[in-house]
C-alpha cells in the first residue's frame, strides 16, 4: 500500500511538469507567431484583417504609399498601413460628449 502511494505521487509530479512544459510550448509558440505575423497582405487577406471594402482599402493604401505591385498581383505592406491607420485613432472619452444630451432649460428657453 505505501508503494503505491510514493509511485502515485512520483507519477503526480510528473504530470505537474509535463502540463508547465506543454504551457511553456504554447506560450513560445504564441510569441513566435505574433513576431512571424506576415509583413504583406493581398487584398483579399486585407480586407479580412481590416473590415475594410475593396475600393476603401484601395483608397487608403494608396494615400499610405502602402501599394506594391508584383507581377499583376497586389500587395499592401502591413506596417506602412497600420503607421496610417494611427492618424484616425480617436482619442479616449470623445464618445461622451456625443452622447450628452440638452437637459430641458439649456438652451435658455424657460419652460412652461
Amino acid at each position: 500500500m505505501f508503494l503505491s502511494r510514493k509511485k502515485h505521487r512520483r507519477e503526480s509530479k510528473m504530470l505537474e511538469i509535463d502540463d508547465y512544459k506543454n504551457a511553456e510550448k504554447v506560450n513560445e509558440a504564441r510569441r513566435r507567431n505574433r513576431s512571424l505575423r506576415r509583413q504583406f497582405l493581398k487584398y483579399k487577406d486585407a480586407e479580412i484583417v481590416y473590415s475594410l471594402t475593396h475600393r476603401k482599402l484601395l483608397e487608403m493604401a494608396d494615400e499610405a504609399g502602402a501599394i506594391y505591385r508584383v507581377d499583376g498581383t497586389v500587395l499592401i505592406n502591413r506596417d506602412i498601413f497600420d503607421d496610417y491607420l494611427e492618424q484616425f485613432h480617436q482619442k479616449p472619452c470623445t464618445y461622451s460628449v456625443y452622447t450628452k444630451r440638452k437637459q430641458p432649460g439649456q438652451d435658455g428657453k424657460e419652460q412652461t
